[in-house]
């Protein structure tokens, strides 16, 4: 009788009676006749295209779940699949560029980016321990080393970041200083002032400088006794009443130099008034990270830096 096992071969004494020998850890293991010799078959491990596997995690919304019954393999296999994919950003030619900068938080690290507004091509990033103005001013610097040509530079507002590039046009976002304004007065405020303050805030991003100025000035003569008026605590010390009014207003009277600075150089270069270009694709992340919770760190930032790159 022809043994089913015939097509084996002992891999000790190459024999080929061999003969079934119970299971370990779920897998048939076979034992020789001639020499004893127990062995079992090699796992069998489906060919699956890493580049792939990982386009359908990250840009498909596909959970680990999902790729394993599609794959027909464990949760585990994926999952050492996705670890070793190697992100390798793309090479981006030196040029002239309107920089975007900006850092966001991931719940566990900050990543700081810039990015070009012309390619719309991210042209660094940076994993960081929090948001620093000494970070950006180096990694500036770094860029002209480089051999970047930085015609301008987009940011929020941070303290003396925007003094720090003296040698480079720098524009405030404008809807981060609308924002001051809100954290100041509210989105609904009730006082007169504060509605003025409010309308004016509006207006910013939808006018030019010479006008924008004009209202501002009107705005001080016509509220600047409401806010200089003072009151004398217990211990006899004088204080503005309308502190956070006041702020307010200075937070527009001092960055104004930066509000315009596209308004400035409109006819040399094109220069953008917010970053929200950045904003945007830090929105369009986020969400995406959410549905893969519990990533550990290393896999994380994989899965950000495919997204922020837009490739695989």
């Amino acid at each position: 009788m022809l043994n089913k096992n015939s097509h084996k071969t002992c891999k000790k004494c190459l024999w080929k009676n061999i003969k079934k020998d119970w299971f370990k850890r779920w897998k048939q293991r076979y034992k020789c006749l001639n020499c004893g010799h127990v062995f079992q078959n090699k796992s069998r491990q489906r060919n699956i295209e890493i580049n792939k596997l990982w386009n359908e995690y990250c840009f498909w919304k596909q959970n680990y779940f999902e790729l394993s019954e599609k794959y027909k393999v464990t949760i585990k296999t994926i999952q050492k699949k996705l670890d070793e994919y190697e992100f390798i950003p793309p090479l981006v030619t030196p040029t002239e560029i309107i920089l975007l900068i900006d850092t966001t938080y991931f719940s566990d690290f900050w990543i700081m980016v810039f990015k070009d507004y012309k390619s719309k091509k991210i042209i660094h990033y940076k994993i960081v321990k929090n948001e620093n103005n000494t970070d950006y001013k180096n990694w500036v610097k770094e860029l002209e080393n480089q051999w970047w040509i930085i015609k301008a530079i987009v940011c929020d507002w941070r303290k003396w970041l925007l003094t720090w590039f003296p040698n480079i046009p720098t524009q405030m976002c404008n809807f981060h200083q609308v924002a001051i304004i809100r954290r100041y007065i509210t989105k609904t405020p009730v006082l007169k002032a504060n509605k003025a303050l409010n309308w004016l805030s509006n207006l910013l991003v939808r006018t030019d400088k010479e006008t924008f100025s004009y209202y501002l000035e009107l705005y001080w003569e016509t509220y600047k006794d409401f806010l200089n008026e003072k009151a004398i605590d217990k211990n006899w010390k004088s204080y503005y009443i309308h502190k956070r009014t006041r702020s307010a207003y200075n937070s527009l009277k001092n960055n104004l130099q930066y509000l315009f600075t596209w308004y400035d150089y409109m006819w040399q270069i094109d220069i953008p008034n917010t970053t929200n270009w950045l904003e945007w694709l830090f929105w369009h992340i986020k969400p995406k990270i959410s549905l893969h919770r519990g990533l550990k760190k290393e896999r994380k930032i994989k899965f950000i830096l495919s997204l922020l790159y837009g490739k695989i």
